[in-house]
């Protein structure tokens, strides 16, 4: 595939997202929740740990602790060892506690819905406000960068930043796909990654994009 204008990248993006959109009308992530901030404390426990993990993990948390103010008020050493099994326990349920407790003292306990006061969050950097913003609160300001997505972006051709620059990925991401399907272009891509663009090996024969994708039957 010839060097792309940005105008045709911006062609093709679309069209990638509409033949993903037929496979999945409705992509989500596929953490388990049901509020902003079971959400919150999932895609923290998310951090180099599987989802499926996650969801074994958050199915008994969930019905402990049900506000932040409960997080807040846990015991490190009965929260990190209630999340052992994510991996980085300590850290995690650090940030987890010291998140709740912000909330409670500067946003009511709720979930904040925006960008800035997300970000002040102990455990929150700008993939879990994007997950967070886009899914709960319906709010595309920016795009989830992920392993999944850094993998696919890149053998799509739509960056060529490294896998340790993800806002720089961000950025060229948000300059070729539609701000109003930023949400769907997140959750699809990290899906197509995750079951079909392997890290190990791309499943190209049955890749619904591969004629859209200049690293196709190469990789």
């Amino acid at each position: 595939m010839a060097r792309e204008s940005k105008a045709e990248q911006k062609k093709r993006v679309k069209k990638i997202i509409a033949a993903l959109l037929k496979q999945r009308p409705d992509p989500k992530p596929e953490l388990n929740y049901s509020n902003p901030l079971e959400l919150l404390v999932a895609v923290i426990l998310s951090a180099q740990c599987t989802d499926v993990r996650v969801n074994i993990v958050t199915k008994d948390i969930f019905k402990k602790y049900k506000t932040a103010d409960d997080y807040a008020s846990a015991k490190q050493e009965t929260l990190q060892e209630e999340i052992r099994s994510s991996g980085f326990y300590r850290n995690k349920a650090k940030n987890i506690r010291h998140a709740a407790a912000m909330m409670v003292a500067d946003f009511d306990g709720k979930v904040p819905d925006n960008m800035e006061d997300l970000l002040k969050l102990p455990g929150v950097a700008r993939k879990t406000a994007n997950v967070i913003l886009g899914n709960i609160f319906g709010k595309n300001e920016g795009i989830v960068v992920d392993t999944h997505m850094m993998r696919v972006s890149q053998r799509l051709k739509l960056t060529t930043n490294h896998k340790k620059q993800p806002e720089k990925i961000e950025q060229d991401l948000m300059a070729v796909a539609p701000q109003d399907k930023w949400k769907h272009f997140s959750n699809l891509i990290v899906l197509h990654g995750r079951y079909v663009c392997t890290a190990r090996k791309p499943n190209c024969e049955q890749c619904a994009i591969n004629k859209l994708c200049p690293s196709a039957f190469k990789v």
